[in-house]
């Protein structure tokens, strides 16, 4: 079941908005790869901000994800790719279908 997640904001640096959304879309696959990590989606916001939002069944899958590659990549690629740091939030899922 879907218990937690977590909600990133990425805002592109003016002229990187293309770099950042391959950048993310790039991380599917080693989203697939995490055993803990439920579901896993990169979206636009509008046309420089970005998000990932996924789900994880317990506390320990979240903080595999986050301890993960797709974490390490984002946060040694932001300071060329990101206007201000990547926010963020970990939340309790409430409901999902």
């Amino acid at each position: 079941m879907k218990k937690l997640g977590l909600l990133v904001r990425l805002k592109a640096k003016a002229g990187k908005e293309k770099n950042v959304e391959e950048f993310i879309t790039s991380a599917l696959p080693l989203a697939n790869e995490e055993a803990g990590t439920i579901t896993w989606y990169a979206f636009r916001i509008d046309s420089s901000t970005f998000g990932i939002f996924d789900t994880f069944s317990d506390e320990e899958g979240r903080e595999a994800h986050l301890g993960g590659k797709i974490a390490k990549a984002l946060m040694e690629n932001a300071p060329e790719l990101l206007a201000t740091s990547p926010s963020i939030e970990k939340l309790d899922v409430l409901a999902a279908k």
